[in-house]
């Protein structure tokens, strides 16, 4: 109980403290942004991406995933598809993404088609976000209507890539100040989480977890014991053993956008520690309000996964509305 009430009193103070400008947000983004330059683009990206998917579902929460880690270091400005070049040092050899981003093979593929229809014209960082939307789709989760508008970066930020991305093994109160940071509530937070239902995880992000508190927070179900078993023949206990192994975050119903996850999480089971911290954290009244709400109301989740999604697309670089460009290949800057 004494716990409790320093955490409050911490919480009081700690939360206002922060001063964040979510960037660019009085920039303004349009849904006919392209009407008249590259009428064709959404199509384009439409049609990509069911073949993509279709290919391998993962594709799905692959894209995801890397609008999520774009956004979250300086705005949502395409920054993280950045090679790294002599004069720059992007964003992919930062601890979050150097082990578990992929997807940039995709983008290229999308990029070059729309370059060869509208040369010049349609950002990356519009890509990506129109490619994570229809991503959601064609596994089964919601439509929401994507603003674009977005220019691309000349600049991208190791330092915060490392700082600014949650990490699988992270505690609840600091993954909520980095959603807080980029003027994201615990709402947005826990409904976001939930695209972990198609994702996949490696060996190396969830063996703390397997290894660790798993059975306490399962409570020595029978199935989840079983369920448990089964994670540590893929994940060996001895760190740098199969750290690149991947299973589902979603056991269930692995490829398929549903609220399936938040059950995972009410069974104990969640993969990954940040994951089931947001039911099970001592700290956790609201986040375990919200993940029950999810797991009973699947509509809710879904209606409440598109506001968050258009909300984290419209965190903007306004030093690239300034002074951004649209490059033509989504690895480089123009030259």
């Amino acid at each position: 109980m004494r716990l409790l009430l320093v955490f409050f009193m911490v919480l009081t103070i700690f939360i206002p403290c922060f001063s964040f400008d979510i960037p660019g947000k009085d920039l303004p983004l349009t849904l006919d942004y392209y009407k008249s330059t590259c009428p064709t683009v959404f199509d384009v990206i439409k049609k990509e991406m069911e073949c993509i998917v279709k290919e391998d579902p993962r594709n799905a929460a692959i894209i995801i995933r890397l609008h999520f880690h774009d956004c979250f270091v300086q705005g949502c400005d395409g920054s993280v598809l950045l090679d790294e070049t002599e004069s720059l040092q992007g964003e992919k050899k930062a601890s979050p993404n150097i082990n578990s981003l992929k997807g940039y093979k995709i983008v290229d593929r999308i990029k070059n088609i729309i370059e060869s229809e509208c040369p010049g014209v349609v950002s990356c960082a519009d890509l990506l976000t129109i490619g994570a939307r229809d991503a959601t789709i064609l596994v089964g989760g919601p439509y929401w209507d994507v603003p674009v508008g977005r220019k691309d970066s000349k600049t991208a930020s190791y330092e915060l890539a490392t700082t600014n991305l949650p990490t699988p093994e992270e505690g609840l109160i600091s993954i909520i100040a980095k959603f807080y940071s980029q003027g994201l509530s615990v709402e947005d937070m826990v409904a976001l989480i939930g695209a972990h239902t198609i994702g996949k995880a490696q060996c190396r992000n969830f063996r703390s977890r397997i290894y660790g508190d798993f059975h306490v927070t399962s409570a020595l179900n029978p199935v989840s014991e079983t369920y448990l078993a089964s994670l540590r023949e893929i994940c060996p206990a001895s760190s740098g053993e199969g750290d690149s192994n991947v299973t589902a975050m979603d056991n269930v119903t692995p490829d398929l956008f549903d609220n399936s996850i938040y059950h995972t999480l009410l069974r104990g089971e969640g993969l990954l520690n940040s994951d089931q911290e947001m039911y099970t954290s001592l700290f956790g009244i609201q986040t375990r309000r919200i993940v029950s709400k999810y797991a009973e109301d699947p509509v809710a989740f879904f209606e409440q996964f598109s506001k968050s999604m258009v909300k984290m697309g419209n965190i903007l670089n306004s030093e690239s509305f300034a002074d951004g460009e649209v490059r033509r290949n989504c690895r480089f800057v123009n030259t």
